[in-house]
């Protein structure tokens, strides 16, 4: 499963004075210094503090403060340490599948963690309030984006089939929630992205 939205993505960018730029959702990536370390920068396509820190920043942006730091130096040999190039892509996904894999302490709290971040409405209802309401968790996501299944299946690049699956099933798999959470986020990001043209462009006008 992949995001077709630009902002699912992690992207590095080495210029030809070796200035290093890191970006997620095509905003500058926090470097979170004041919560992890002080060195300068970020690098990738080793095994440097830059790197090191790059690896914290990246697993921070989809989890915890704690997994970060704990799991940051695998993440540089798994992950960073391979970015040899001088402008990278990594996607969202690829990172959540990566702590999927190797954080076993993500394992028993991310579904807590995904629903908290989720509006109440698609949320997955317990066996009693399924029983009292009768909901079911992919109509309640389609009506929370007033979208269609087919339009939901787009957006996560899965066959219509494979949403049709959950609908009758009343369950959306983690990674699913999780892509349905970073589509919301886009929207948001996407009016104040809108907003701070808009400003822009007035204040040009004046």
């Amino acid at each position: 499963m992949a995001i077709v939205m630009n902002n699912h993505v992690f992207k590095g960018h080495k210029t030809l004075l070796g200035n290093k730029f890191v970006t997620y959702g095509e905003v500058e990536l926090p470097t979170r210094y004041e919560k992890f370390s002080s060195y300068n920068g970020f690098d990738w396509g080793n095994t440097s503090k830059a790197s090191l820190q790059l690896a914290y920043s990246m697993l921070s942006q989809l989890s915890d403060e704690d997994l970060a730091k704990e799991y940051a130096p695998k993440f540089r040999d798994d992950v960073v340490r391979s970015l040899n190039n001088r402008d990278w892509v990594v996607s969202a996904l690829d990172v959540l599948s990566w702590i999927d894999k190797n954080c076993e302490q993500i394992k028993e709290k991310n579904e807590s963690l995904v629903d908290k971040k989720l509006s109440p409405s698609i949320q997955k209802k317990s066996p009693k309030k399924v029983k009292k309401a009768k909901s079911n968790v992919v109509k309640d996501v389609c009506k929370e984006l007033n979208i269609t299944q087919k339009q939901l299946a787009e957006i996560l690049e899965v066959p219509e089939g494979t949403v049709s699956s959950w609908a009758v099933k009343n369950e959306i798999p983690r990674l699913g929630k999780k892509a349905i959470e970073f589509y919301i986020q886009n929207q948001k990001n996407q009016k104040i992205v809108d907003s701070y043209k808009s400003f822009i462009e007035l204040l040009q006008a004046s």
